[in-house]
């Protein structure tokens, strides 16, 4: 099993920065597949990004248009989320999750009701 904890969230003005963390703990963490969803006020949660385990490839949501950047560091047990260039629309709780046996790529479409673990969620708040 793994448990996460998301932090780095906060209150930033449209065209600002942050930076999400995710950490996890627990055994195998370099076994599971990592990303990060989202979940704005009456809106279903949906996918933001995935990374492979050893994290060298990356999938992401159209809508990041290449202004989040996600990684991770297997040897701390973390995930990360840069997020640049916020936009308003961004606002949101963002939520890291794993799965293991479960393709990056795959992660994408994957129910989201059927991903093994889930962190409590850090909120983002952009100002316009």
């Amino acid at each position: 099993q793994v448990q996460l904890v998301e932090s780095g969230g906060g209150l930033v003005q449209a065209g600002g920065s942050l930076r999400l963390s995710c950490a996890a703990s627990g055994d195998s963490f370099s076994s599971y597949t990592m990303g990060w969803f989202r979940q704005a006020p009456q809106k279903d949660r949906e996918f933001v990004a995935s990374l492979t385990r050893g994290g060298a490839t990356t999938y992401y949501a159209d809508f990041v248009e290449g202004r989040f950047t996600i990684s991770r560091d297997n040897a701390k047990k973390t995930v990360y989320l840069q997020m640049d260039s916020l936009k308003a629309d961004d606002t949101a709780i963002y939520y890291c999750a794993a799965h293991a046996g479960l393709s990056a790529q795959s992660m994408r479409t994957f129910p989201i009701s059927r991903l093994e673990y889930w962190g409590q969620g850090t909120q983002v708040t952009v100002s316009s």
